[in-house]
């Protein structure tokens, strides 16, 4: 059974530390997602429409947005990951927004310096540490990443993210941040928002890169992932409050999403508080 090990949400995003057998829905985030094996069998990750084997002298880096999902290799032991989410005003001193938070490379060698730093951030996660200490870690770590991504890449360049430019994608945006849910209907947000069913779903895809069912199962579990964390509301009202029929539905997408269970996700979470 999937579990976590360690969660901490602070301003840096989300540090992680899970013992994963179960594989995930293809599912995307804001954050950049940097992925870490740490022990026991390898796993495959799916970014886009490509594979990547992950072990345990390797990094698989995610962009924001960038569909992806985790395919284990042992269902039955599972393997120990470190994963990170990065928010955009961590990842680089250049980057302003989620538009420059962009790797060099999806997959790429650890070398012994970030092996190193790996080992000893996934540890002080797994150790309860201070503030102080993981955000030096942390910084250091994404640094590192980050170089390293883009010196292992035969890229010239960042590849830059097309800009939300059409206002009806925007205005379907905004529908559905107002109140994420799973009683949203995509084809009334499409009507809404001056746009047919078809023309909706291309356009979408076309200007944000990932499908409308994809961008608001994010906004979902962003929206359950701080009810979880950041308050003591019960997981019924949670599964309510978003728009699930029952509590086991909403389980049963947090576990899709996330891996785990939601009570489990709790049990483990703590924020780190500046």
């Amino acid at each position: 059974m999937s579990r976590a090990l360690a969660v901490f949400h602070g301003q840096f995003g989300r540090a992680t530390v899970y013992q994963l057998n179960r594989a995930f829905n293809v599912h995307a985030h804001r954050e950049g997602h940097l992925i870490f094996h740490v022990g026991g069998t390898p796993a495959q990750i799916d970014v886009s429409d490509q594979r990547w084997l992950l072990t345990a002298d390797s990094v698989v880096a995610v962009n924001p947005w960038e569909p992806h999902n985790f395919l284990p290799m042992d269902t039955a032991n599972g393997a120990i990951f470190f994963v990170l989410y990065v928010n955009a005003e961590w990842f680089a001193p250049s980057a302003a927004n989620s538009q420059n938070l962009r790797f060099g490379r999806t997959h790429f060698k650890r070398t012994d310096t970030l092996d190193k730093q790996v080992h000893r951030t996934a540890a002080l996660v797994c150790g309860a540490p201070s503030l102080r200490t993981l955000d030096c870690e942390l910084r250091q770590l994404i640094d590192i990443c980050y170089e390293e991504s883009w010196r292992q890449s035969e890229a010239l360049g960042a590849r830059a993210t097309a800009a939300i430019t059409d206002f009806r994608v925007r205005k379907s945006i905004k529908l559905m941040s107002e109140n994420p849910g799973a009683e949203i209907e995509l084809d009334t947000i499409a009507r809404e928002s001056g746009l047919s069913r078809p023309h909706f779903y291309r356009l979408f895809r076309t200007q944000t890169g990932v499908t409308p069912h994809l961008y608001l199962n994010t906004l979902m579990m962003e929206q359950a992932l701080d009810a979880l964390v950041a308050t003591e509301t019960p997981i019924a009202d949670i599964s309510v409050d978003l728009g699930f029929t029952s509590q086991s539905g909403f389980t049963r997408f947090f576990a899709a999403n996330v891996g785990m269970a939601p009570t489990d996700y709790r049990r483990a979470a703590k924020v780190l508080h500046p």
